[in-house]
């Protein structure tokens, strides 16, 4: 625990460090407003603060920086951050605007939320194996290949062409659409697999081959992640060696998905340095926040960049934009 003094002047080196990048000393943080004690105070407590592991001094001349458990402290004590006006109105107006296919939509969003925090965006679409069908169809190519389009309740959307006998026609299509509809709507996918036999034979031979045809591509679906801004969180880093791990990392989509689902699952919103548990990700911090789909949890978003954050802006573009983004795919 630090009192009052020591942790108006640990946030005050926090924010400074955040700012300009470069190590901070007790004449900054006289200047902040929050701090109204002398400099001589405040460097006996900058030292106190290093002792206590909250600060480090890089060089023997120079300022101090915050350590993780600096920042961890800084955060922790955060207030409940909130958008600037210009911001907000920005999430506003891509949200109702935003149209098309769940795909293109999360793609979109972490443009969005790149944009208002320059730290890479991560979205982790809804897992398809819990959505609900919301609609399936059978549409005749020609006489002998069908196209199935499975509709999720999370907005996904799922199609594929199926061979059918020769000579099918749309009525038999219809009559295997209202089959399949009858015993999946308003369950997953899986549930196809588990289809009872048409009455009409050949109602039941492109019933089943749907049914197939479903089941493949809901059990070859992996994860969907969408990354944006990376080149943008790169720029904070200094050493090429750091640029390249980090960006090697948001390449591989099982490492992202896990990173993100843990740090949920460990009741966190954000992970500073080694905390996320990756170790070419020490020098950097995560903010994460679920998105709901009808009251339900169905995915995960995220930004990614170095320690040195700004974590109140952050936190609140997270938080403003998953909120956003729940409300949106909600209404469908």
């Amino acid at each position: 625990m630090l009192d009052d003094r020591k942790a108006a002047i640990l946030c005050a080196v926090v924010e400074e460090y955040i700012r300009t990048a470069q190590p901070v000393g007790s004449g900054h943080v006289a200047d902040a407003p929050s701090i109204t004690v002398s400099p001589a105070t405040i460097r006996n407590d900058m030292v106190a603060l290093e002792a206590d592991g909250y600060l480090q001094q890089p060089h023997t001349s120079a300022g101090r920086v915050p350590t993780e458990k600096g920042y961890r402290f800084f955060v922790d004590a955060l207030a409940s951050p909130s958008l600037d006006r210009t911001s907000a109105r920005r999430v506003r107006s891509f949200f109702d605007e935003a149209h098309g296919e769940i795909e293109q939509m999360l793609a979109d969003t972490t443009r969005l939320l790149s944009g208002l925090t320059d730290y890479a965006a991560v979205v982790i679409g809804p897992a398809r194996e819990q959505a609900p069908v919301r609609s399936v169809q059978l549409v005749g190519l020609n006489d002998e290949v069908a196209l199935l389009v499975i509709v999720l309740a999370s907005g996904a959307i799922e199609k594929c062409a199926i061979d059918v006998p020769a000579g099918t026609d749309e009525a038999t299509l219809t009559a295997a659409t209202a089959h399949l509809a009858g015993h999946v709507v308003g369950s997953p996918v899986a549930a196809l697999g588990d289809l009872p036999a048409a009455v009409d034979p050949s109602v039941d031979a492109v019933a089943q081959a749907a049914a197939r045809a479903g089941i493949g591509v809901d059990e070859a679906e992996e994860d969907q992640v969408f990354v944006g801004g990376a080149a943008q969180m790169a720029s904070a880093f200094d050493a090429v060696d750091t640029v390249r791990s980090v960006l090697t990392i948001l390449e591989q989509q099982l490492v992202v998905v896990t990173l993100l689902r843990d740090v949920i699952d460990r009741g966190l919103s954000v992970a500073i340095g080694t905390e996320t548990g990756v170790q070419p990700l020490a020098e950097c911090s995560l903010v994460v926040a679920p998105y709901e789909v009808g009251g339900r949890l169905h995915g995960t978003i995220g930004v990614l960049g170095p320690t040195r954050m700004n974590y109140p802006q952050a936190l609140a573009a997270v938080a403003v934009v998953s909120q956003n983004l729940g409300n949106r795919l909600t209404e469908g």
